[in-house]
């Protein structure tokens, strides 16, 4: 059964004790994880799903998130104008101090997972603000809303072929990837790939990407039609869950500011958005789209 609202869930761990088990490689998945959350990057799971694994600890399930875009730029690397401009709102100004920065966003994520109880696995695919010599994406109109640059194509395939492999060996995993709401190039990329294992006939259930979702009004149905196809949605019922995924946000201190402004402000937001799904007063909900 769930917890009580604000409780952490049930200590219940098939395996690896009370804490959050970090992975270190693809080798390390086992049969064992049969709800795989795949995110872009460090914070975007407990955003867009934060309750849903909190419901799925709580009934004895062992969720794995694997972040795809968890590394930082080269310690020598000249970065770019873009990615000066976005690591100063997290107070770095190189290469160096943007390396620092990742490393206590990666911290941020340690604690966040350890208190929901789910594993975890970082890739070490740069960001997009640090791919490419110069720069692939000089703006953040490109970063948000433009088109993946052709040389991250191969990056797409890359993530692509390594998530059917993982298909094959695990057939009976559900997968959980971004819709890609909001157009970031790294969320496209994760969809993109993600989209092989829908045509190898796994069952993937694609979320709203948290904050860009709430940003646009429109921006949930442009992206449905954009990707084609017929969906159908699935709802999670959060309710009791609430409270847990904003104290989990909370943890990402580093993305507070730049994200939301404040912690008030973050914590209305997610509250209003999972309430707006089913404008119920007492109801909280996470949605997913998945293709008929």
């Amino acid at each position: 059964m769930p917890g009580k609202p604000g409780q952490a869930p049930q200590k219940n761990h098939l395996y690896g004790g009370d804490k959050a088990l970090r992975l270190t490689s693809i080798n390390d998945i086992t049969r064992h994880y049969r709800h795989i959350f795949l995110a872009p990057h460090l914070d975007d799971i407990v955003y867009s799903c934060g309750g849903t694994l909190g419901v799925q600890v709580s009934s004895g399930l062992r969720p794995l998130i694997i972040t795809a875009f968890a590394g930082g730029p080269k310690p020598d690397q000249q970065l770019s104008s873009l990615a000066l401009q976005v690591v100063r709102d997290w107070g770095a100004s190189d290469a160096q101090s943007a390396l620092r920065v990742m490393e206590e966003r990666r911290k941020e994520d340690s604690a966040a997972l350890d208190y929901l109880q789910a594993d975890y696995l970082w890739l070490d695919y740069p960001e997009a603000i640090y791919r490419g010599k110069p720069g692939y994406y000089t703006s953040k109109e490109q970063l948000m809303g433009g088109e993946v640059h052709p040389d991250d194509r191969a990056l797409d395939r890359e993530l692509g072929n390594m998530l059917v492999e993982l298909r094959d060996r695990l057939p009976d995993t559900v997968w959980y990837a971004p819709l890609g709401v909001g157009h970031h190039i790294d969320h496209q990329i994760v969809c993109s790939a993600a989209d092989r294992l829908v045509q190898r006939g796994a069952k993937v259930y694609f979320y709203e990407d948290f904050p860009y979702v709430q940003r646009n009004p429109g921006a949930l149905e442009k992206r449905l039609q954009e990707l084609g196809g017929a969906f159908e949605y699935n709802l999670v019922e959060i309710s009791e869950m609430m409270p847990m995924k904003l104290e989990a946000a909370d943890l990402y201190r580093s993305q507070i500011d730049s994200n939301f402004g404040s912690r008030e402000a973050m914590h209305r937001l997610i509250d209003n958005y999972a309430k707006s799904i089913r404008p119920v007063e007492t109801i909280r909900l996470e949605r997913y789209w998945l293709t008929r």
